[in-house]
Protein backbone atom coordinates (compact mmCIF):
# COMPACT_ATOMS: atom_id res chain seq x y z
CA UNK A 1 0.00 0.00 0.00
CA UNK A 2 2.27 3.03 -1.10
CA UNK A 3 0.90 6.74 -1.70
CA UNK A 4 -0.80 7.91 -4.72
CA UNK A 5 0.05 11.79 -5.83
CA UNK A 6 0.99 13.80 -8.49
CA UNK A 7 4.49 14.56 -9.59
CA UNK A 8 5.92 17.31 -7.18
CA UNK A 9 3.23 17.33 -4.82
CA UNK A 10 2.64 19.13 -1.72
CA UNK A 11 0.13 18.80 1.07
CA UNK A 12 -3.13 18.08 -0.07
CA UNK A 13 -2.53 17.94 -3.44
CA UNK A 14 -0.86 21.66 -3.84
CA UNK A 15 1.78 21.38 -6.80
CA UNK A 16 5.06 23.51 -6.77
CA UNK A 17 5.51 24.91 -10.45
CA UNK A 18 9.68 26.15 -11.19
CA UNK A 19 9.20 29.40 -9.64
CA UNK A 20 8.45 28.13 -6.06
CA UNK A 21 4.88 29.34 -6.04
CA UNK A 22 1.95 26.90 -5.59
CA UNK A 23 -1.75 26.87 -7.06
CA UNK A 24 -4.45 25.01 -5.29
CA UNK A 25 -5.96 22.10 -6.26
CA UNK A 26 -9.01 22.88 -8.82
CA UNK A 27 -10.79 19.65 -8.95
CA UNK A 28 -11.91 17.38 -6.98
CA UNK A 29 -9.74 14.48 -9.11
CA UNK A 30 -6.43 16.74 -8.26
CA UNK A 31 -6.53 15.60 -4.36
CA UNK A 32 -3.73 14.30 -2.83
CA UNK A 33 -4.37 10.82 -1.88
CA UNK A 34 -1.84 8.87 0.73
CA UNK A 35 -3.09 5.86 2.55
CA UNK A 36 -0.05 7.15 5.06
CA UNK A 37 -1.39 9.49 7.86
CA UNK A 38 1.83 11.56 8.47
CA UNK A 39 1.47 12.54 4.29
CA UNK A 40 -1.36 14.59 5.57
CA UNK A 41 -0.80 17.86 7.87
CA UNK A 42 -3.07 18.60 10.80
CA UNK A 43 -6.41 19.36 10.08
CA UNK A 44 -7.65 22.80 11.28
CA UNK A 45 -11.00 23.27 9.29
CA UNK A 46 -9.95 25.72 6.82
CA UNK A 47 -9.04 22.89 4.15
CA UNK A 48 -11.00 22.42 1.22
CA UNK A 49 -12.66 18.85 2.44
CA UNK A 50 -12.99 20.04 6.10
CA UNK A 51 -14.78 23.75 5.77
CA UNK A 52 -17.95 22.68 6.65
CA UNK A 53 -17.33 19.99 8.82
CA UNK A 54 -17.13 20.62 12.94
CA UNK A 55 -13.38 19.43 13.25
CA UNK A 56 -13.01 20.06 16.72
CA UNK A 57 -15.53 17.76 17.34
CA UNK A 58 -13.57 15.19 16.42
CA UNK A 59 -9.71 15.91 16.39
CA UNK A 60 -9.28 12.54 18.30
CA UNK A 61 -10.24 10.84 14.82
CA UNK A 62 -8.07 12.90 12.48
CA UNK A 63 -5.08 13.61 14.58
CA UNK A 64 -5.16 11.13 17.83
CA UNK A 65 -4.36 7.42 18.27
CA UNK A 66 -6.89 4.88 17.05
CA UNK A 67 -7.76 1.61 18.59
CA UNK A 68 -7.35 -0.16 15.64
CA UNK A 69 -8.45 -3.98 17.18
CA UNK A 70 -11.66 -5.85 15.58
CA UNK A 71 -14.88 -4.49 15.87
CA UNK A 72 -17.55 -6.43 17.52
CA UNK A 73 -20.13 -7.03 14.85
CA UNK A 74 -23.87 -9.11 14.74
CA UNK A 75 -24.87 -10.82 11.31
CA UNK A 76 -27.15 -14.03 11.08
CA UNK A 77 -26.11 -16.48 8.43
CA UNK A 78 -26.89 -15.82 5.39
CA UNK A 79 -26.36 -18.27 1.52
CA UNK A 80 -24.03 -17.20 -0.63
CA UNK A 81 -22.95 -13.89 1.82
CA UNK A 82 -19.81 -14.90 3.77
CA UNK A 83 -18.20 -12.58 6.61
CA UNK A 84 -14.92 -13.47 8.14
CA UNK A 85 -11.86 -11.41 8.61
CA UNK A 86 -8.46 -10.68 5.93
CA UNK A 87 -5.40 -9.44 6.80
CA UNK A 88 -3.69 -5.85 6.06
CA UNK A 89 -1.65 -7.30 2.80
CA UNK A 90 -4.44 -8.94 1.76
CA UNK A 91 -4.11 -8.12 -2.52
CA UNK A 92 -8.42 -6.50 -1.73
CA UNK A 93 -6.85 -3.41 0.36
CA UNK A 94 -6.82 -1.11 -1.67
CA UNK A 95 -8.31 -2.01 -4.90
CA UNK A 96 -11.20 -0.05 -4.91
CA UNK A 97 -10.05 3.12 -3.46
CA UNK A 98 -7.35 5.70 -1.35
CA UNK A 99 -7.63 8.08 0.99
CA UNK A 100 -8.24 11.46 0.18
CA UNK A 101 -7.97 13.15 3.77
CA UNK A 102 -6.71 12.65 7.14
CA UNK A 103 -9.27 10.91 9.11
CA UNK A 104 -9.49 8.15 6.46
CA UNK A 105 -5.66 8.09 6.43
CA UNK A 106 -5.64 7.82 10.10
CA UNK A 107 -8.31 4.97 10.37
CA UNK A 108 -6.21 2.94 6.93
CA UNK A 109 -2.47 3.43 8.92
CA UNK A 110 -4.54 2.06 12.18
CA UNK A 111 -7.09 -1.05 11.40
CA UNK A 112 -5.63 -4.55 12.10
CA UNK A 113 -7.59 -6.77 10.35
CA UNK A 114 -10.23 -5.75 7.81
CA UNK A 115 -13.47 -7.23 7.96
CA UNK A 116 -14.36 -9.15 4.73
CA UNK A 117 -18.45 -9.28 3.22
CA UNK A 118 -18.04 -11.37 0.45
CA UNK A 119 -21.47 -12.09 -1.79
CA UNK A 120 -21.80 -14.99 -4.23
CA UNK A 121 -24.19 -16.54 -6.68
CA UNK A 122 -26.98 -15.18 -9.02
CA UNK A 123 -29.79 -15.49 -6.60
CA UNK A 124 -31.40 -12.69 -4.25
CA UNK A 125 -30.37 -12.22 -0.56
CA UNK A 126 -29.68 -10.05 2.04
CA UNK A 127 -27.55 -9.81 5.04
CA UNK A 128 -27.35 -7.24 7.95
CA UNK A 129 -24.08 -6.45 9.56
CA UNK A 130 -24.08 -4.44 12.58
CA UNK A 131 -21.54 -2.94 14.43
CA UNK A 132 -23.34 -2.20 17.82
CA UNK A 133 -22.18 -0.62 21.37
CA UNK A 134 -18.39 0.31 20.41
CA UNK A 135 -17.82 2.97 23.53
CA UNK A 136 -16.64 5.95 23.88
CA UNK A 137 -12.85 5.50 22.69
CA UNK A 138 -11.88 6.58 19.26
CA UNK A 139 -11.77 3.61 16.49
CA UNK A 140 -10.38 2.35 13.44
CA UNK A 141 -12.41 0.09 11.06
CA UNK A 142 -11.94 -1.17 7.84
CA UNK A 143 -13.97 -3.00 5.90
CA UNK A 144 -14.13 -4.63 2.29
CA UNK A 145 -17.03 -6.14 0.49
CA UNK A 146 -16.65 -7.90 -2.78
CA UNK A 147 -19.81 -8.96 -4.97
CA UNK A 148 -18.05 -11.72 -7.20
CA UNK A 149 -19.06 -11.49 -11.34
CA UNK A 150 -22.44 -12.12 -11.80
CA UNK A 151 -23.68 -12.27 -8.32
CA UNK A 152 -26.28 -10.62 -6.94
CA UNK A 153 -27.57 -9.32 -3.04
CA UNK A 154 -28.23 -6.61 -0.31
CA UNK A 155 -25.69 -5.67 1.99
CA UNK A 156 -26.48 -3.77 5.46
CA UNK A 157 -23.59 -2.31 7.09
CA UNK A 158 -25.58 -1.09 10.42
CA UNK A 159 -24.30 1.13 13.22
CA UNK A 160 -25.95 1.29 16.63
CA UNK A 161 -24.83 2.66 20.31
CA UNK A 162 -22.28 4.59 21.24
CA UNK A 163 -19.01 5.25 18.54
CA UNK A 164 -16.15 7.52 18.02
CA UNK A 165 -15.27 5.91 14.84
CA UNK A 166 -13.23 6.53 11.31
CA UNK A 167 -13.72 3.91 9.04
CA UNK A 168 -12.95 2.75 5.41
CA UNK A 169 -15.17 0.63 3.37
CA UNK A 170 -14.37 -0.60 0.05
CA UNK A 171 -16.83 -2.49 -2.59
CA UNK A 172 -15.59 -4.08 -5.31
CA UNK A 173 -18.00 -5.05 -8.38
CA UNK A 174 -17.28 -7.95 -10.45
CA UNK A 175 -18.36 -8.23 -13.98
CA UNK A 176 -22.16 -7.94 -14.57
CA UNK A 177 -22.62 -8.39 -10.79
CA UNK A 178 -25.51 -6.34 -9.15
CA UNK A 179 -25.28 -5.46 -5.95
CA UNK A 180 -26.89 -3.50 -3.29
CA UNK A 181 -25.39 -1.58 -0.15
CA UNK A 182 -27.01 0.82 2.60
CA UNK A 183 -24.97 2.19 4.93
CA UNK A 184 -27.66 2.55 7.56
CA UNK A 185 -26.33 4.79 10.45
CA UNK A 186 -28.82 4.85 13.73
CA UNK A 187 -26.05 5.56 16.88
CA UNK A 188 -26.79 7.49 19.83
CA UNK A 189 -27.02 10.99 20.22
CA UNK A 190 -23.66 11.88 21.14
CA UNK A 191 -21.29 9.18 18.96
CA UNK A 192 -19.09 10.53 16.12
CA UNK A 193 -18.79 8.22 12.88
CA UNK A 194 -16.40 8.95 9.78
CA UNK A 195 -16.86 6.96 6.67
CA UNK A 196 -15.15 7.12 3.85
CA UNK A 197 -16.56 4.69 1.51
CA UNK A 198 -14.76 3.84 -2.07
CA UNK A 199 -16.57 1.75 -4.83
CA UNK A 200 -14.64 0.49 -8.05
CA UNK A 201 -17.15 -1.23 -10.68
CA UNK A 202 -16.20 -4.03 -13.30
CA UNK A 203 -17.46 -4.10 -16.67
CA UNK A 204 -21.38 -3.73 -16.96
CA UNK A 205 -22.07 -4.20 -13.87
CA UNK A 206 -24.33 -2.00 -11.50
CA UNK A 207 -24.54 -0.97 -7.45
CA UNK A 208 -27.08 0.91 -5.50
CA UNK A 209 -25.30 2.89 -2.62
CA UNK A 210 -27.48 3.94 0.00
CA UNK A 211 -26.66 6.09 2.99
CA UNK A 212 -29.04 6.37 5.63
CA UNK A 213 -28.26 8.92 8.33
CA UNK A 214 -30.27 9.44 11.47
CA UNK A 215 -28.40 8.71 14.93
CA UNK A 216 -25.18 10.77 15.59
CA UNK A 217 -24.41 14.07 16.90
CA UNK A 218 -21.75 13.71 13.94
CA UNK A 219 -22.13 11.89 10.89
CA UNK A 220 -20.15 12.27 7.77
CA UNK A 221 -20.18 9.83 5.31
CA UNK A 222 -18.25 10.40 1.56
CA UNK A 223 -18.92 7.73 -1.05
CA UNK A 224 -16.72 7.50 -3.89
CA UNK A 225 -17.22 5.62 -6.93
CA UNK A 226 -15.01 4.79 -9.53
CA UNK A 227 -16.81 3.39 -13.31
CA UNK A 228 -13.77 1.78 -14.07
CA UNK A 229 -14.84 -0.50 -16.99
CA UNK A 230 -17.54 -0.44 -19.94
CA UNK A 231 -21.19 -0.55 -18.79
CA UNK A 232 -20.91 -0.05 -15.09
CA UNK A 233 -23.72 1.78 -13.50
CA UNK A 234 -24.00 3.28 -10.42
CA UNK A 235 -27.53 4.26 -8.40
CA UNK A 236 -26.08 6.48 -5.19
CA UNK A 237 -29.18 7.71 -3.14
CA UNK A 238 -29.37 9.09 0.22
CA UNK A 239 -31.94 9.75 3.12
CA UNK A 240 -30.94 12.31 6.57
CA UNK A 241 -32.83 13.68 8.40
CA UNK A 242 -30.90 16.41 11.29
CA UNK A 243 -32.59 16.99 14.61
CA UNK A 244 -31.26 20.44 16.55
CA UNK A 245 -27.17 20.27 17.51
CA UNK A 246 -26.77 17.35 15.08
CA UNK A 247 -24.56 17.64 12.17
CA UNK A 248 -24.97 14.98 9.40
CA UNK A 249 -22.83 15.07 5.87
CA UNK A 250 -22.15 13.20 2.96
CA UNK A 251 -19.42 14.06 0.21
CA UNK A 252 -20.45 12.43 -3.03
CA UNK A 253 -17.73 11.88 -5.95
CA UNK A 254 -18.75 9.99 -9.31
CA UNK A 255 -15.85 9.65 -11.50
CA UNK A 256 -16.76 7.90 -15.10
CA UNK A 257 -13.42 6.51 -16.19
CA UNK A 258 -15.14 4.10 -18.85
CA UNK A 259 -16.84 4.27 -22.16
CA UNK A 260 -20.88 4.00 -22.03
CA UNK A 261 -21.30 4.14 -17.85
CA UNK A 262 -24.24 5.48 -16.56
CA UNK A 263 -24.60 7.28 -12.79
CA UNK A 264 -27.93 8.89 -10.78
CA UNK A 265 -27.04 10.53 -7.40
CA UNK A 266 -29.99 11.36 -5.43
CA UNK A 267 -29.93 12.67 -2.04
CA UNK A 268 -32.89 13.83 -0.01
CA UNK A 269 -32.83 15.04 3.59
CA UNK A 270 -34.68 17.00 6.53
CA UNK A 271 -33.84 19.40 9.18
CA UNK A 272 -35.43 20.65 12.51
CA UNK A 273 -34.69 22.33 15.18
CA UNK A 274 -31.95 25.10 16.83
CA UNK A 275 -28.25 23.95 15.37
CA UNK A 276 -29.51 21.17 13.07
CA UNK A 277 -27.03 20.85 10.11
CA UNK A 278 -26.37 19.10 6.51
CA UNK A 279 -23.62 19.38 4.08
CA UNK A 280 -23.98 17.70 0.51
CA UNK A 281 -21.65 18.06 -1.65
CA UNK A 282 -21.53 16.07 -4.97
CA UNK A 283 -18.77 16.14 -7.13
CA UNK A 284 -19.06 13.85 -11.03
CA UNK A 285 -15.90 13.94 -13.15
CA UNK A 286 -16.75 12.81 -16.72
CA UNK A 287 -13.11 11.70 -17.83
CA UNK A 288 -11.67 12.03 -21.45
CA UNK A 289 -12.01 7.99 -21.71
CA UNK A 290 -15.72 7.96 -20.87
CA UNK A 291 -17.54 8.74 -24.37
CA UNK A 292 -21.31 7.88 -23.71
CA UNK A 293 -21.46 8.70 -20.47
CA UNK A 294 -24.99 9.55 -18.65
CA UNK A 295 -24.94 11.11 -15.47
CA UNK A 296 -27.19 13.13 -13.25
CA UNK A 297 -26.76 14.35 -9.74
CA UNK A 298 -29.48 16.15 -7.36
CA UNK A 299 -29.95 16.98 -3.76
CA UNK A 300 -33.22 18.27 -2.17
CA UNK A 301 -33.52 20.03 1.09
CA UNK A 302 -36.53 20.24 3.17
CA UNK A 303 -36.35 22.56 6.38
CA UNK A 304 -38.99 22.13 9.25
CA UNK A 305 -38.29 24.42 12.00
CA UNK A 306 -35.91 27.62 12.12
CA UNK A 307 -32.29 27.96 12.93
CA UNK A 308 -31.46 24.84 10.94
CA UNK A 309 -28.77 25.71 8.21
CA UNK A 310 -28.36 22.89 4.74
CA UNK A 311 -25.17 23.45 2.49
CA UNK A 312 -25.81 21.71 -1.32
CA UNK A 313 -23.25 21.98 -3.47
CA UNK A 314 -23.00 19.87 -6.96
CA UNK A 315 -20.44 19.87 -9.05
CA UNK A 316 -19.59 18.85 -12.68
CA UNK A 317 -16.34 17.87 -14.70
CA UNK A 318 -16.69 17.28 -18.22
CA UNK A 319 -13.45 16.39 -20.22
CA UNK A 320 -14.93 14.84 -23.36
CA UNK A 321 -18.00 16.27 -25.75
CA UNK A 322 -19.18 13.16 -26.34
CA UNK A 323 -21.51 12.06 -23.55
CA UNK A 324 -25.29 11.30 -23.88
CA UNK A 325 -25.56 13.75 -20.93
CA UNK A 326 -24.97 15.44 -18.03
CA UNK A 327 -26.55 17.63 -15.42
CA UNK A 328 -27.26 18.57 -12.02
CA UNK A 329 -29.77 20.37 -9.56
CA UNK A 330 -29.88 21.37 -5.96
CA UNK A 331 -32.85 23.13 -3.92
CA UNK A 332 -33.73 23.89 -0.63
CA UNK A 333 -36.78 25.31 0.70
CA UNK A 334 -39.72 24.73 3.71
CA UNK A 335 -43.10 23.14 3.58
CA UNK A 336 -45.14 24.31 0.71
CA UNK A 337 -48.10 26.12 2.19
CA UNK A 338 -50.20 24.91 -0.27
CA UNK A 339 -49.79 21.27 0.29
CA UNK A 340 -50.42 21.60 3.97
CA UNK A 341 -53.57 24.03 3.40
CA UNK A 342 -54.38 21.47 1.13
CA UNK A 343 -54.58 18.67 3.64
CA UNK A 344 -55.76 20.82 6.74
CA UNK A 345 -58.52 21.90 4.11
CA UNK A 346 -59.84 18.34 3.92
CA UNK A 347 -60.01 17.88 8.30
CA UNK A 348 -56.91 16.77 8.60
CA UNK A 349 -54.50 18.10 11.08
CA UNK A 350 -51.32 20.60 10.86
CA UNK A 351 -48.98 18.06 12.77
CA UNK A 352 -50.57 15.17 10.74
CA UNK A 353 -50.28 17.21 7.52
CA UNK A 354 -46.50 18.16 8.09
CA UNK A 355 -46.13 14.15 8.67
CA UNK A 356 -47.15 13.31 5.42
CA UNK A 357 -45.78 15.70 3.14
CA UNK A 358 -42.01 14.78 4.90
CA UNK A 359 -43.47 10.98 4.28
CA UNK A 360 -43.83 11.86 0.83
CA UNK A 361 -40.11 13.63 0.40
CA UNK A 362 -38.36 10.90 1.80
CA UNK A 363 -40.52 8.21 0.22
CA UNK A 364 -38.76 8.45 -2.70
CA UNK A 365 -35.46 7.14 -1.36
CA UNK A 366 -37.12 4.91 0.97
CA UNK A 367 -38.86 2.56 -1.65
CA UNK A 368 -35.86 2.31 -3.59
CA UNK A 369 -33.59 -0.28 -0.86
CA UNK A 370 -35.50 -3.52 -2.23
CA UNK A 371 -36.07 -4.71 1.21
CA UNK A 372 -39.78 -4.50 3.01
CA UNK A 373 -38.49 -5.20 6.02
CA UNK A 374 -35.82 -2.77 6.17
CA UNK A 375 -38.13 -0.12 4.22
CA UNK A 376 -40.84 -0.22 6.59
CA UNK A 377 -38.21 0.23 9.84
CA UNK A 378 -36.96 3.17 7.87
CA UNK A 379 -40.47 4.54 7.78
CA UNK A 380 -40.71 4.17 11.49
CA UNK A 381 -37.85 5.50 12.31
CA UNK A 382 -38.56 9.06 9.98
CA UNK A 383 -41.70 9.07 12.02
CA UNK A 384 -40.01 9.12 14.89
CA UNK A 385 -37.84 11.77 14.07
CA UNK A 386 -40.79 13.90 13.02
CA UNK A 387 -42.24 13.59 16.66
CA UNK A 388 -38.87 14.38 18.37
CA UNK A 389 -38.60 10.44 19.81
Amino acid sequence: MTSTAMPTAGQHGLVAHSDGAFVPVQTRSERFRSVNVEDFAPVNGREHEWKLSPVAAFADLTAGELDGSTLPIETTEVAGIAVSRISRDDARIGAAGTPEDRASANAWSTFGEALLISVTGEDEKIAVVTRTGLGDAPRAAHTVIEAAPNSRGLVVLAGSGSARLSENVEILVGEGAQLTVVSLQEWDDEAVHLSSQFARLGRDSFLKHIVVSLGGKVVRVNPSTHLAEQGADIESLGLYFADAGQHLEQQVFVHHDAPHTRSRVTYKGALQGAGARSVWIGDVLIAQTAPGTDSYEQNRNLVLTDGTRADSVPNLEIETGDIEGAGHASATGRFDDEQLFYLMARGITEGEARRLVVRGFLTEIVQKIGSPDLEARLTAAVEAELEGR
